[in-house]
């Protein structure tokens, strides 16, 4: 009898851990937190990340911040992490966002202000400059994120419009 109620629980208990690991796997995921940071006196930085998957199922980084620097100029830029070893990005293309109404803008690389050896930049790192063009972005409608790669193969990367909405935010923030 003891041996029968044993393996009712366990087969209830491995029923509960799959549907908890369907459910997560499901869900929404979570929207990012906004961070402060304090880089130097004066200077501050607003960040929000956010994981993304490309196509091949390696999933990359989204950092998207805004700086304000003492004087009060600001910046806002988006730096693309993938895993090391994966992909070397081509630095002489711009990064493409397009929307599913055919709008497409492109946001210049930015990667050189990154690196403090230039001549051996991380291959899988990217920053491009979204001052430009963060207004002209629907925060209603998914953006597709059009990396170039050195090896001519693009990586391709789904941007829900919750972080599109963020980055908005982030742009709004004041020091």
């Amino acid at each position: 009898m003891w041996c029968y109620i044993r393996r009712i629980l366990s087969w209830l208990l491995l029923l509960g851990a799959l549907t908890f690991l369907i459910l997560g796997l499901t869900g929404k995921p979570a929207d990012a937190a906004i961070r402060q940071l304090e880089e130097a006196p004066g200077q501050v930085v607003y960040q929000a990340r956010q994981t993304l998957t490309d196509q091949q199922g390696h999933s990359w980084q989204a950092i998207g911040f805004k700086r304000i620097r003492p004087d009060g100029n600001t910046s806002f830029y988006l730096r693309l992490v993938g895993f090391p070893g994966t992909v070397t990005i081509d630095r002489s293309q711009p990064l493409i966002l397009s929307n599913s109404l055919g709008q497409t803008l492109t946001a210049a690389d930015a990667s050189s202000q990154i690196f403090t050896e230039a001549g051996s930049p991380e291959p899988h790192v990217g920053q491009y400059d979204l001052q430009p063009i963060l207004s002209q972005l629907r925060p209603e409608i998914p953006l597709r994120l059009t990396l170039a790669t050195t090896n001519h193969t693009a990586v391709i990367l789904q941007a829900p419009p919750t972080l599109v909405q963020e980055w908005q935010a982030l742009a709004g923030y004041e020091s």
